[in-house]
């Protein structure tokens, strides 16, 4: 048994600039259980299209109930393969990746196909598959739904990550993270109830008064 998931992107980028990003998009905000990328192999074919394959290292933390089935050395992280193939001519590019860690336990694939969007040549547009499987015995279904809840949770900081790289490329000022602005709403909040507090202590110091 396999879990499917599918679904469609957008960046309002060019294509040519999003083929860019691709490359520069780690670090940033989004992306900081990537811990290291590695190119193991680079061509460019005869028709010119370009064929790379990166090693990626992710932090992968299992729950709880999962970490029993894992060496400890490997409970916290992964290895990532991701090929890709960009096509100049076509002005497509379609990367395939998968886990070669915990493989055994859960296999996840992905494969992303960018090109123009019909609509609006400025644009690009992701088209994003996803197969999850497992055979463990008896905890297959509730290890895919697991793999698959937190796939669907990648493919948003993904994104976010996607348009912040594109933004600074731009020289624009990137949105906020999700971070820094629970922390400013943190602040903010600590500093009214600081307010507050001053408020109610003079009310009552002047009671004390009267």
């Amino acid at each position: 048994m396999v879990k499917y998931f599918c679904c469609a992107g957008l960046l309002k980028n060019t294509w040519d600039q999003v083929c860019v990003a691709f490359w520069q998009r780690y670090p940033n905000p989004y992306s900081n259980h990537v811990l290291t990328e590695d190119i193991i192999f680079r061509e460019v074919t005869p028709t010119n299209c370009l064929i790379s394959r990166r090693l990626l290292t992710k932090t992968s933390r299992a729950p709880r109930w999962m970490e029993r089935y894992l060496p400890k050395h490997m409970a916290s992280s992964a290895y990532i393969i991701e090929d890709s193939i960009v096509d100049p001519q076509k002005r497509t590019m379609t990367t395939l990746t998968w886990n070669i860690s915990h493989a055994r336990l859960m296999s996840v694939e992905e494969r992303c196909h960018y090109r123009i969007n019909p609509e609006n040549g400025s644009w690009t547009e992701i088209k994003r598959e996803a197969w999850v499987s497992s055979n463990v015995y008896g905890l297959s279904r509730a290890i895919q739904e697991f793999g698959l809840a937190r796939f669907k949770t990648g493919v948003t900081k993904t994104m976010k990550g996607f348009e912040y790289v594109l933004a600074k490329m731009q020289g624009e000022t990137p949105s906020r993270t999700l971070a820094e602005t629970a922390t400013e709403r943190a602040r903010e909040t600590a500093l009214a109830a600081k307010e507050k507090a001053k408020d109610l202590a003079s009310h009552a110091q002047k009671k004390q008064y009267v």
